[in-house]
Formats: structure tokens, sequence, C-alpha cells
């Protein structure tokens, strides 16, 4: 497995912006307006969902909605889609993360241009899991701050994007800690958008930060895509609190 290793202590350093918006722009010649969102979590009771199984789920093939992940009580062993669902074309280019009530910039990456993976025949296998995976390490700060602001810059192809969705569910050994539900709303045919994502954190109880804080890598997310309602694309992180120690 490919991990993207994101430690806070090598970021780069951007100025941080105060609009929690979606922005669209063209990246062909002729110029598209793109229509402005704010991106906060939907609330939800993930309790109320009735409680499915990895593998009933993988068992539905492509048929994998937003109500399926939401009766998920423990994060995934796998992933629940292929590469090639992304029939959307849709790429992730960029990924900043702040502190919304100081505007730190706490870490920053984008994607190498012309980085794209080749199937080529050089006699080796294709890493599938290229590109899902990112490893992150913060220090024991993080947990206790509580508005982050996530900005994403992703691509899309020829095609238009309808009902663009993402539910991201984080694990502590096992236990969910939080559910985020985000909308994208419409995405315009080749063009480049970038949002930020608003996640209003919980208080966590000083036990448990402890615990996440000596245990690093047993926190864990998966963050799923939908495009009408159907999953495209599956990415898998985890989390590390120990930096600096």
């Amino acid at each position: 497995m490919k991990i993207l290793q994101a430690n806070c202590r090598e970021q780069m350093s951007a100025a941080a912006h105060g609009s929690n918006v979606l922005a669209v722009t063209s990246v062909t010649d002729k110029q598209v307006v793109g229509m402005l969102k704010k991106l906060k979590s939907r609330r939800s009771q993930t309790e109320k969902w009735p409680v499915v199984t990895e593998d009933e789920l993988r068992a539905l093939g492509k048929d994998i909605s937003p109500d399926h992940v939401l009766g998920l009580r423990t994060v995934t062993k796998d992933y629940l889609c292929r590469l090639e669902d992304n029939i959307y074309s849709i790429d992730f280019t960029r990924f900043k993360i702040r502190d919304l009530d100081t505007g730190t910039v706490l870490f920053e990456i984008a994607k190498p241009p012309n980085s794209s993976v080749d199937n080529e025949d050089d006699g080796g296998d294709l890493d599938v899991a290229a590109g899902r995976f990112v490893r992150y390490q913060f220090t024991p700060a993080f947990l206790k701050l509580r508005t982050v602001g996530a900005t994403v810059e992703f691509t899309v192809g020829d095609r238009p994007i309808n009902s663009f969705r993402m539910i991201e569910r984080h694990y502590f050994q096992g236990r969910l800690l939080k559910n985020f539900d985000f909308d994208f709303g419409f995405c315009i045919p080749n063009s480049r958008n970038t949002c930020e994502h608003i996640y209003e954190f919980p208080q966590l109880p000083d036990d448990l930060i402890r615990q996440m804080v000596e245990h690093p890598y047993e926190t864990r997310s998966d963050s799923f895509y939908f495009v009408d309602n159907k999953l495209i694309m599956h990415n898998k992180a985890d989390y590390a609190y120990n930096g600096g120690l």
C-alpha cells in the first residue's frame, strides 16, 4: 500500500483565507462563472441507521448508497469500490488544513504536476491503493481544536457531476468518534473546484485524548464520495497525535 506521509512539522506554509465557500473555475480556455456555496457538515444521527457490515456492503457491488455507509459501525478493512469506478475523473490536487479560530495553517500539500498514475507494462504491479491512503501526524494540541477548515482543490473530467457528496467517518480503536457529511452540489465539466469543509470537532474527554496520543495511527477514517447517491470513490487515512513528543 502506498502511503502519503502528511507530517505537520514539514508543512508548506500559506496565507489563510477567511471565506468558507466553494469556488469553481474553468481549466479550459473558456471562462466559467461558478456558484459559491458554504460547505458545512449536515447534522445526522448515525445511530438511527440500520447496522450493516463491510461484507454486506461489498455484496451490493456498485449499488452502495450514502444510507448504507451510515450504517457502518467500524472502520473498513478494505476499499468498497475500485479506482475505475471514478468515471467522472475526479482528481484531488491540493489539500490544506487550518485552525479557523486563529487562521493558522496546520498542514498543506499539493499534488505534483503530471503525477497521474500510468499503467505501463514495466513488469510491476499497479498499486491499486495509490492516491487513496494518507497518513497524518499532528501534535497533541490538534485534539483540542474546536473548528478546523479543510480546503480541497479538485478537477473534474468531461461529465457534469450532480449531487456530489462526501461522508467522512472517524474512529478510534473501533469506536465511532464523529460523522461528517458534506454536499459539494453540482460541478461543471472540465472545471477546477476549490472548497473548504468546516469541521466542528466534538470536545473529547482528557482520558480519550491521552489514549489517542499514546496509540498513534489507531485513529482512522473512511471518506466515501457519491455522485447521484452511488459510491464512486473511497479514501482512507490514519492519524497520530504524538508529533513533537
